[in-house]
């Protein structure tokens, strides 16, 4: 796929993060739950049950008052993956990969899906809209784009594996229309995106797909 056509395709892109997460955000980035483990200095048997395991709760990583919570992985069951993971890999390798990066939806109904799903839709959440141009053009060469919802198996555990997440340039598309195959689903970055405030357009909180209020950019 072309990074033009992934653009004009999926102009908007959206990011669903805690309630009161935003001001974090903004100052520190869109952190990885790598990321977040690098920045506290998480290491050993605590940083191997995080980033190689399941979390079936909400977990707060740091001080009271500068923590960062990492979201529950309750879609995610160990044996259900199992179940869903058709090329080798194990359930720790996918949790390490899917940790290792920051997860964007491409469509704004797979982002309502979410905030609408059972464990969260009476939660509040910060809901980024981010400007699609100028964060694949800056960010491309850390972009991994995914067919499906990586992290959810249910209500069947469709299969899955490692090549489903593909760099921008070998994501199957038309070569004539420059459309993919498969829409996208997921918008994947190495890491972090220390700078995604400058990329923000709106952020909205919201609880479900009811928006309770607008916060300052």
């Amino acid at each position: 796929m072309e990074l033009n056509d992934l653009i004009k395709r999926y102009p908007r892109l959206y990011h669903m993060a805690e309630r009161d997460a935003w001001p974090s955000i903004k100052a520190n980035g869109l952190l990885s739950t790598s990321a977040v483990l690098d920045r506290f200095g998480v290491n050993g048997a605590d940083r191997a049950a995080l980033e190689n395991g399941h979390r079936p709760e909400k977990v707060r990583v740091g001080p009271d008052d500068l923590g960062i919570v990492l979201r529950d992985q309750k879609p995610m069951r160990p044996s259900r993956l199992q179940e869903a993971l058709i090329d080798g890999t194990t359930p720790e390798q996918w949790y390490k990969f899917l940790n290792g990066r920051v997860f964007m939806w491409a469509q704004e109904e797979r982002l309502f899906g979410l905030l609408g799903a059972r464990d969260y839709r009476k939660l509040e959440h910060d809901v980024l809209t981010i400007d699609s141009k100028p964060l694949l053009t800056a960010y491309q060469d850390a972009i991994w784009l995914c067919r499906m919802n990586s992290g959810n198996t249910f209500p069947v555990p469709h299969p899955r594996g490692m090549d489903d997440f593909k760099r921008i340039a070998g994501y199957p598309a038309s070569t004539r229309s420059g459309a993919p195959h498969k829409e996208v689903v997921e918008i994947v970055v190495d890491y972090s995106i220390p700078d995604i405030a400058q990329y923000v357009l709106e952020v909205r909180r919201m609880k479900g797909t009811t928006v309770l209020g607008q916060l300052d950019v």
